[in-house]
């Protein structure tokens, strides 16, 4: 892919506040990273235990390399409280508890999900309640707890993960899907609701070299490949259907989160090598 130039003397997000749930690994600390170099201070959010180490580590390079605080808060997705939990977890930190300075949430990006491929068949009231809980509902508490903490000048910015699934139909993905274009449902009220605040937008990758389409089963791939083999950008350049990097991801989210794309809102953006074009 082409490098963009890494001008350290840009930094549009400077002094900004950025959430970004999922924040450890792949496309999360991804756009963590990204977003740090435009200078946001970053609330970096992870779930699981193991993925503290990763989480503070990620925090130790960003101020290492670019000079930005984080504040690494555990808050599970699918919990009813998360939204409360992230946003006093950002009054107690250190960068906030001792200063009169009030609190401002700049950018939200909701990047946490899971996604388990399962045949209408086979789901479960368990199974689908877990991906509701995480993937819509844990979303929406964030946003509803950061809305008294949004800009007022129409500054702001959410950006959410969605997915080619919420579109294609993918086998296995009725759940997973659903989610999906419930995210990009409400991301559509949010830029009316709340359009005195921030833009809401949402990007849809399709497949990304991460562990979780990494772990996807070989029969999916294989409904995935005529797909992939349509995508101009997937086989650009010789590429024989390469999926996309983590960084070409938050590249877009990226770009989202920026001044300049104030106009741009109530969109899904196609950030899928055209794997979707015209939809």
């Amino acid at each position: 892919m082409p490098e963009a130039s890494n001008n350290n003397g840009y930094k549009p997000l400077q002094g900004k506040l950025a959430i970004v749930t999922g924040a450890s690994r792949g496309i999360g600390a991804a756009i963590s990273t990204k977003l740090a170099s435009y200078g946001a201070t970053l609330v970096l959010n992870y779930t699981s235990p193991s993925s503290a180490q990763k989480t503070q580590d990620l925090a130790d390079s960003l101020l290492e390399k670019y000079g930005t605080a984080s504040i690494i808060v555990k808050a599970d997705m699918g919990d009813p409280s998360v939204g409360e939990d992230i946003v006093s977890a950002i009054k107690a930190s250190p960068l906030y508890a001792a200063s009169t300075r009030p609190i401002r949430i700049d950018v939200i990006v909701n990047n946490a999900g899971i996604s388990k491929n399962t045949k209408t068949t086979d789901i479960t009231p368990a199974l689908f309640d877990e991906h509701y809980r995480i993937n819509v509902l844990g979303p929406l508490l964030l946003v509803q707890a950061a809305i008294p903490y949004l800009p007022i000048d129409g500054s702001g910015r959410i950006v959410s993960l969605s997915s080619v699934s919420a579109t294609l139909g993918l086998p296995g993905q009725a759940v997973y899907g659903g989610t999906k274009a419930a995210l990009e449902a409400m991301t559509r009220t949010w830029a009316r609701e709340l359009a005195d605040r921030c833009t809401a937008t949402c990007v849809n990758p399709g497949p990304v070299v991460t562990d979780m389409y990494g772990g996807t089963s070989e029969e999916f791939k294989e409904v995935m490949r005529p797909f992939i083999e349509h995508a101009p950008l997937m086989n650009a350049g010789g590429a024989q259907g390469r999926g996309a990097t983590v960084e070409e991801i938050a590249g877009c989210v990226g770009m989202l989160c920026l001044p300049e794309s104030y106009w741009c809102t109530g969109s899904v953006v196609s950030c899928n090598g055209g794997m979707l074009m015209g939809i």
